[in-house]
């Protein structure tokens, strides 16, 4: 936990995809996606969002990602003895991937030296750790592998879990999880003591780092760095709301979660809404996961929404877009400048979401994502799934109309 930061709070987030049985008609006891039946049976997974308290100081009544702002206990030198045997036989980073990003262009939060900071635990540890304490704290959904037992023995192996997908089963009663979760959303250090007495740790191996998202400086309040991780389970474990600051839980396909927001029957701030637009391109959870956990070795860009506004639109710069400052042509008005549908220029450089209400958001991407990333689906209406998942065909559904 960087506490010298001055604008804005470290956090983390989790998009938890989980499996279902195929259904057009919500017959395995989970809501249906909206559109067409054929599009619904695309569907073999659901994501998780929780809809926030109206009372929240920051995105009263959205639909998020569980996650939330890592606590120092994220980062205490005591996880090193929960995490004993994976530490002698992996170092510090426990048996995580690498990734393959050079190092200088690698997002501050995962760059930066924990140790100079007082902390012995990695911020690719640490960051993940938060998710999944958030995850439980929020939501109740908690993802664990048994702790192994302390290996003095040289010779004694000790494997990270499996990359495959995350399990949540669990051998506890729910009493005992609603005991520990109310400790939890009580002291964020609990969450370190639950590990050690129900003999767990935290399944960092099943997180795959997904982007890094920074809340805009124009966002008045307060201001977040967040690590978006991914996870992949096969089934839907059990989820419930803590009624404070969450009022409900959601299992929807992220088509369906774009409907309802385009019906204007639920919100969901841009973070979310592009994420949501990128996962519609895989509707087969097992090709998700394929896809995540190879990618996540690429790293992911450090991004920094910059928002401009008009009379009638409000455009969220991305990096890659022409007008973004990375880009270099930030002090450009964006109703003049040339890039824009101007003469002689056939493929402007345009990453960018854009609206003209809270409900009407719309993603125009030109642009080749970074570190082997996903572009999200530009079809008019995502719950469309004929538009074709080969992002090579991108280029022919672009929506053409700009500022």
């Amino acid at each position: 936990m960087n506490t010298a930061l001055r604008h804005w709070k470290e956090a983390a987030t989790l998009i938890l995809a989980a499996g279902t049985k195929r259904s057009a008609g919500g017959a395995d006891g989970l809501p249906g996606p909206g559109g067409s039946a054929a599009a619904a049976a695309a569907w073999d997974h659901r994501v998780l969002l929780l809809k926030r308290s109206g009372r929240s100081r920051f995105m009263p009544d959205a639909y998020v990602f569980p996650g939330g702002v890592a606590d120092a206990s994220d980062f205490s030198h005591e996880w090193l003895s929960v995490f004993r045997a994976f530490r002698r036989r992996h170092g510090p980073n426990l048996g995580l991937r690498a990734a393959r990003q050079p190092a200088g262009t690698r997002p501050p939060m995962f760059a930066t030296d924990r140790r100079a900071l007082g902390s012995p635990v990695p911020g690719d540890v640490a960051f993940r750790i938060c998710a999944l304490r958030e995850t439980f704290e929020e939501c109740g959904v908690l993802l664990v592998v048994p702790r192994p037992k302390d290996v003095e023995e040289e010779s004694v192996s000790v494997p990270v879990p499996p990359a495959g997908l995350c399990r949540t089963t669990d051998p506890w009663d729910r009493g005992e999880l609603i005991r520990w979760r109310a400790l939890v959303n009580e002291n964020p250090a609990n969450f370190l003591e639950m590990c050690r007495q129900l003999e767990v740790v935290p399944n960092i191996w099943a997180l795959h780092e997904w982007g890094n998202w920074l809340t805009p400086t124009a966002k008045p309040g307060s201001r977040y760095d967040t690590a978006f991780y991914i996870c992949c389970t096969p089934d839907v474990p059990f989820a419930a709301q803590d009624d404070k600051e969450i009022v409900h839980v959601k299992w929807v396909t992220p088509p369906e979660v774009l409907h309802s927001y385009r019906a204007r029957e639920l919100w969901v701030a841009p973070p979310q809404f592009y994420e949501l637009s990128r996962l519609c391109r895989h509707p087969s959870l097992r090709e998700l996961h394929a896809f995540a956990s190879q990618r996540a070795e690429e790293g992911c860009e450090h991004w920094l929404p910059v928002t401009l506004e008009t009379d009638t639109h409000r455009s969220v710069l991305l990096p890659g877009d022409q007008l973004h400052p990375e880009t270099g042509f930030s002090t450009q008005d964006p109703t003049t400048d040339p890039g824009l549908g101007g003469a002689g220029v056939s493929e402007p450089a345009l990453h960018r979401m854009v609206s003209t209400d809270p409900y009407s958001m719309s993603i125009q991407i030109s642009i080749t994502p970074k570190y082997k990333h996903l572009s999200p689906l530009p079809a008019p209406d995502p719950c469309d799934l004929s538009y074709p998942n080969d992002p090579s065909n991108l280029k022919d559904n672009i929506t053409k109309s700009h500022l």
